[in-house]
């Protein structure tokens, strides 16, 4: 199922790239995604979703959009990236979207997502969905904390920066509440980092591992 949705997210096992992170270079991962996150706050101040924006390495990007390219039907590119979508969209459920969520320490669940979109933006592949929460949360006086992750940790997935720092629009909240917004940086245990660099290309990682490399968004309402 990995294999099918990293083929499906563009990035397929022809080239190998080294990342930084916490100042160490791994052997893994083999690609990134770029994330934006907007929490969705109805009139009442309830939570209700979360909408992601996943937005492709540049090298894996070219990849997939040559591939969509070479067989795109008579609908053209458009056609085959609304494929594209669908295809992501039901590989990502078993996983729960790679997305884990808490509410003053409570864990969330979500329902299905039905709102979702696959464009090409400055020569890179972006993936837009919206999460819905399984039941709207009240955010007033609570602390929110989500991490997106590839289990497999074959997808680093980090927040939008600009200057080695979180975008402004990497994490927003939406609504009329008064809110602080954290980043907070992964700081993975020495033997998960060296579990990580000695995984090969074909090697599977076990269960969870990116969870140890993830960085956790956080979200305080008045």
């Amino acid at each position: 199922m990995f294999d099918n949705l990293q083929r499906h997210l563009g990035l397929a096992a022809t080239g190998l790239l080294c990342l930084a992170m916490s100042g160490l270079v791994h052997a893994h991962p083999h690609g990134w995604i770029d994330l934006r996150m907007r929490l969705v706050v109805d009139d009442d101040g309830q939570l209700t979703g979360l909408h992601q924006s996943w937005r492709m390495d540049p090298f894996y990007s070219l990849v997939v959009l040559e591939e969509l390219g070479q067989v795109s039907d008579d609908g053209g590119l458009d056609a085959a990236l609304d494929q594209l979508g669908i295809e992501i969209r039901d590989n990502l459920v078993p996983y729960g979207y790679y997305t884990e969520l808490t509410l003053a320490g409570e864990k969330l669940s979500f329902d299905e997502v039905n709102d979702y979109t696959v464009l090409e933006r400055g020569g890179r592949v972006e993936f837009i969905f919206l999460l819905p929460l399984a039941e709207p949360q009240p955010l007033a006086g609570q602390t929110l904390r989500y991490q997106v992750f590839d289990p497999t940790y074959y997808i680093e997935m980090v927040h939008e920066e600009e200057n080695r720092e979180p975008a402004d629009d990497a994490l927003l909240v939406g609504g009329a509440l008064a809110c602080e917004t954290r980043i907070r940086p992964a700081d993975p245990d020495p033997e998960k980092v060296m579990q990580a660099a000695m995984l090969d290309v074909d090697d599977a990682a076990e269960p969870g591992l990116g969870r140890h490399f993830a960085e956790t968004g956080e979200v305080t309402c008045r």
